[in-house]
């Protein structure tokens, strides 16, 4: 069974955002541009479809012509558990880094340790990891 993998129209920063996804979480980013694809409707040199592969899969592209960009409203993009602790705090702290704190990455009275941040490309995370044992 597949799972769901996150795909976000920019605003025109696809390619400095998978950008930064690649930096962050590693793995092989592909872009295509819209001259690449024979689109038309937007800038040639703009994103027509780009993919992060690895440990954290992200795929984008610039909006078209009349599409909306990116607005995250009552969704995140979870990692909880899909990394080593050291790890999970080096992405969060890459993620926040121009972006916005929601919620400081630390262990929480349950127990576990999460938290989240909105990055500065607009998409909200949520990051953590249960107590060792």
């Amino acid at each position: 069974m597949t799972a769901p993998e996150i795909y976000v129209l920019f605003p025109g920063t696809a390619r400095e955002a998978l950008g930064f996804y690649a930096k962050i979480f590693g793995g092989d980013l592909t872009l295509h541009s819209y001259q690449d694809f024979s689109r038309t409707d937007g800038p040639a040199d703009a994103i027509a479809h780009g993919v992060l592969s690895g440990v954290v899969a992200v795929a984008g592209a610039d909006a078209a012509t009349g599409e909306k960009s990116v607005r995250m409203e009552g969704a995140m993009l979870s990692l909880l558990g899909a990394a080593e602790p050291a790890v999970l705090h080096e992405w969060f702290d890459k993620l926040a880094d121009g972006g916005r704190i929601v919620d400081p990455l630390a262990q929480k009275p349950w127990g576990a340790s999460d938290g989240q941040v909105i990055d500065r490309h607009g998409l909200h995370w949520l990051l953590g990891y249960e107590a060792a044992k």
